[in-house]
């Protein structure tokens, strides 16, 4: 066991210089510039991003999660006990929507300001 750890950790650090030493890095204007695709920046690449694209982000988010959720309703009803699963699946859209209505009635979804 103990040959196999030093050999491992000798041919890591073997690998580690190698990594250091071997490419040759010879910096440029055309690296050195945050852009690569052919033009020149006509602004800041450091542009924040709205609240409201993490807003609608986390809603898609939220549903597709409700999609896994009741994937399995279906398998359920065949249970010896369906009523539980539909209660739970029925819940949960419940839950879904009425966070939807208060989301759209409080403006949380508009996207001009």
């Amino acid at each position: 066991m103990l040959m196999f750890f030093s050999m491992s950790a000798f041919i890591s650090l073997i690998l580690a210089f190698i990594s250091f030493w071997l490419p040759l890095i010879l910096p440029n204007t055309e690296k050195l510039s945050p852009y690569e695709c052919g033009f020149d920046p006509l602004g800041s690449a450091r542009l924040p991003y709205s609240m409201r694209f993490f807003l609608v982000a986390i809603l898609f988010l939220l549903f597709d999660l409700e999609i896994a959720l009741l994937l399995p309703s279906p398998w359920a009803m065949q249970l010896s006990n369906p009523t539980m699963a539909s209660a739970t699946a029925s819940i949960i859209i419940i839950l879904l929507t009425l966070g939807f209505m208060y989301e759209w009635f409080q403006g949380g979804l508009e996207w001009a300001e």
